[in-house]
């Protein structure tokens, strides 16, 4: 699984998400935007997301954090032995 995640410094729910995807081994690429205009409108583009985090599962934009605890009750999140 391929995880890459737009954040910005002072986010909560960025450090939420990023508590959660630790917490399951899951690895990620940390894509910070603070003060990154050309990055933010490629998250943008990417995602259709304006606020962040924004996540993306193996190229999929999966949206913030709401909907990544939601992967994570449904199971998604568990990595195969």
């Amino acid at each position: 699984m391929q995880v890459k995640m737009y954040t910005k410094e002072y986010c909560s729910f960025c450090y939420a998400a990023k508590r959660l995807l630790t917490k399951r081994g899951i690895s990620y690429e940390e894509i910070p935007l603070t003060g990154e205009t050309t990055t933010e409108r490629e998250m943008q583009e990417l995602t259709g997301g304006e606020t962040v985090p924004q996540i993306l599962i193996d190229g999929k934009a999966i949206g913030g954090y709401v909907e990544l605890v939601e992967l994570d009750m449904e199971g998604e999140l568990e990595q195969p032995e």
